[in-house]
């Protein structure tokens, strides 16, 4: 299985080696193999787009030194996350959506530098998946609690991998996604030059394939026979798009009342089921209700017509003592609030938006960019983000934090029945953001083995299954209330029980390939090309 030393298109007498010719091709694979990877993101169901993109960069990666791969990586990278992270260009002026896909492009680079490395090993596709899982692991954590968004796995909703997120979650969701390109494209590359047995890559490509479909098999094992409860998302909508929207907090305050009492009227007529929760989405009462008599009421009053508490996602003001040096702060919050009593529990968003919810180092950036004065001061609360609401235990990610692995895990292992991602989308227009978050609670749902509950204040909002179905959706910017029968399940899966342990194994895998791979190469006295 071991790969050749040397690309037969570099070979003496070869055309290709030859000028610029074969570096200029390479560039454009690894731009055409990042734009395939980005097109098999949600809104769209081309899920198995990422194997042609992985084959195409481990053609370009194979054989190279880890300068080319660093060269190569970042176009590949800036090809793919440039388009993702187009809606950051709707939050903020466009320069902010080139810094960040630049900055993000340097991890993906330096990981396909590590890539390159071990493209030299024998069943070198399974070390190079791991390496780009170091990748993941990386910009999953840094700078500032780290920018997951992209990662591989987040694509494959609707694909053949999606059951292996059960097993060890996202992580693992990457790594068999990439190990299937890298090594689809070995195999090729061996059946069109005919120069070496084609069964290594053709077992690695088979294994990780059928991956998904096995694990599958694998059932969720413990908890009590499953329960099953109504629950009701509501999407008020807001009054415009764009930044001013919180201008008119109070609008959409009353949307999502209106909205509630809507669905008491259909109650009481018969025409909808009475739900046991009722979830409104972040920011649906901008109006801090604890201070302010009138949001207050406002709430009560959806609250008392529809008869059930509410889990509502408000901003409360911090009181003086939680002041820190950019003035006061307040805390991105899920309440419940039940009728005639108000708040009876309450779970602050744990992982808060640098940039959006807190500025960091904001005398530099400030250099750079007015938004900055611009930008909230948050606070990141504590606990599991899982709350009781009207006897159901729900694991709440607020927005961003569907894309991190340890908070639901958390909220899971304090008992969460089911998953509630309220979030507001509303700043980002009719982008693609909407849908990448989704596609976000389709895979968690699946590697926790719980339903869930998106609800946006301007949508997409959804209800989706255990094995990640959507059973209902809305339209965005359309006011809507989505009433769902829903599974409530304490099983644990492997992706619960294990947590982080099989990213750590994809992580020393390719640190161990990577040390391996350097060794034998600085032995060899190689020396990196272009």
């Amino acid at each position: 299985m071991a790969a050749p030393t040397t690309d037969p298109t570099e070979q003496a007498g070869s055309p290709a080696s030859a000028g610029w010719t074969a570096p200029l091709a390479r560039l454009a694979a690894a731009a055409g193999g990042g734009y395939l990877l980005y097109l098999s993101f949600p809104p769209g169901t081309l899920w198995w787009l990422a194997l042609p993109a992985f084959a195409l960069l481990g053609a370009v990666l194979r054989g190279r030194g880890a300068r080319a791969g660093l060269g190569y990586g970042f176009v590949f990278s800036m090809a793919f996350l440039t388009p993702l992270l187009v809606w950051v260009s709707s939050l903020v002026q466009w320069l902010p959506w080139i810094a960040l896909s630049v900055f993000e492009s340097l991890f993906v680079a330096v990981a396909c530098a590590g890539m390159s490395v071990v493209s030299r090993l024998p069943a070198w596709p399974l070390w190079a998946a791991a390496v780009w899982g170091i990748g993941e692991s990386v910009r999953s954590r840094v700078p500032w609690g780290g920018m997951p968004w992209g990662r591989v796995g987040f694509g494959q909703p609707d694909g053949v991998f999606l059951p292996v997120a059960a097993i060890g979650g996202v992580p693992l969701l990457s790594f068999v996604t990439v190990l299937a390109g890298l090594a689809l494209g070995e195999l090729v590359r061996r059946l069109v030059t005919r120069e070496r047995s084609v069964r290594g890559p053709a077992v690695l490509a088979a294994a990780a394939l059928v991956s998904g479909p096995l694990a599958g098999l694998v059932p969720a094992f413990g908890g009590g026979p499953d329960r099953v409860v109504t629950v009701a998302a509501v999407q008020g909508n807001v009054p415009r798009l764009g930044l001013d929207f919180n201008a008119q907090r109070r609008a959409v305050l009353d949307n999502h009342v209106r909205v509630t009492e809507e669905l008491a009227a259909d109650v009481a007529a018969g025409r909808a089921p009475r739900p046991d929760v009722v979830v409104w989405p972040e920011n649906s009462s901008d109006i801090d209700p604890l201070q302010d008599p009138d949001a207050a009421a406002q709430i009560d009053r959806a609250a008392t017509a529809i008869g059930v508490p509410i889990l509502l996602g408000t901003i409360l003001r911090n009181p003086p003592e939680l002041a820190n040096g950019d003035g006061p702060t307040s805390s991105n919050a899920a309440v419940v609030w039940e009728p005639g009593a108000g708040v009876v529990a309450r779970s602050d968003k744990r992982r808060i938006q640098p940039f959006g919810e807190y500025m960091p180092w904001r005398d530099f950036f400030r250099l750079f960019s007015p938004y900055v004065d611009r930008a909230s001061n948050f606070l990141p609360g504590p606990g599991e983000g899982a709350l009781d609401v009207n006897g159901v235990r729900v694991g709440i990610a607020i927005c961003w934090e569907i894309a991190f692995d340890d908070l639901l895990a958390d909220s899971v292992a304090a008992g969460a029945e089911m998953i509630a991602v309220p979030s507001n989308n509303a700043t980002f227009g009719f982008s693609d953001m909407t849908y990448q978050q989704l596609a976000m609670s389709r895979i968690r749902a699946v590697e926790f083995d719980r339903s869930a509950v998106v609800v946006t204040t301007s949508g997409v909002s959804a209800t989706v299954t255990p094995d990640g179905s959507v059973t209902a959706r809305t339209q965005q910017f359309t006011p809507d209330v989505l009433v769902d029968r829903t599974t409530l399940r304490s099983t644990v899966t492997l992706a619960s029980r294990l947590r982080s342990g099989p990213e750590w194994v994809v992580v020393a895998l390719g640190l161990g390939a990577v040390a391996v791979a350097a060794v034998a190469r600085r032995r060899a006295g190689g020396k990196s090309d272009v």
